[in-house]
């Protein structure tokens, strides 16, 4: 008997990825090329970051050429790290009682970056955005649980 072909769904990551691109606030998803001369141009700068780290940009002031290495290394300190955070939960917008997974590269990278590196909460079901920095991730918190994640 074969397989019923069901359609995809996205992830809620890939749906707040489109979510934040069409809310019309500056947020770029790079292509793997742009990704690594980001990358490139951050490592350069003395900044430490990891690949996979980051989901999506923003750019402050004018564009910059993005498939331009010359172009993103020196307009590296305008470009915005982001890491979404999503949820189709039934929260209010500012996320309260959200519980959700920081990897030690995500907090490494914004230890890195500081201001340059941003969560960005999305709640796909009510299309509620949230920017925060570490620190306010911090300040926010009710309650921290490490945990160790292990892949084989």
């Amino acid at each position: 008997m074969a397989k019923k072909k069901t359609a995809k769904i996205p992830s809620t990551a890939t749906q707040a990825a489109a979510l934040l691109v069409k809310s019309k606030k500056g947020f770029i998803v790079p292509t793997p090329a742009q990704k690594k001369r980001i990358l490139v141009a951050l490592a350069k700068a003395g900044k430490v970051v990891y690949g996979r780290a980051y989901d999506i940009i923003k750019i402050k002031g004018k564009p910059i050429n993005l498939n331009d290495s010359y172009d993103v290394e020196r307009n590296i300190k305008r470009i915005m790290i982001y890491e979404i955070k999503s949820t189709r939960r039934d929260l209010g917008p500012n996320f309260q009682k959200y519980f959700f997974a920081l990897t030690t590269a995500e907090l490494l990278v914004a230890q890195s970056l500081k201001e340059q590196f941003k969560f960005v909460f999305v709640n796909i079901k009510r299309r509620h955005i949230l920017e925060q920095t570490l620190k306010q991730v911090f300040q926010r918190a009710t309650g921290i649980y490490p945990s160790w994640s292990i892949s084989f």
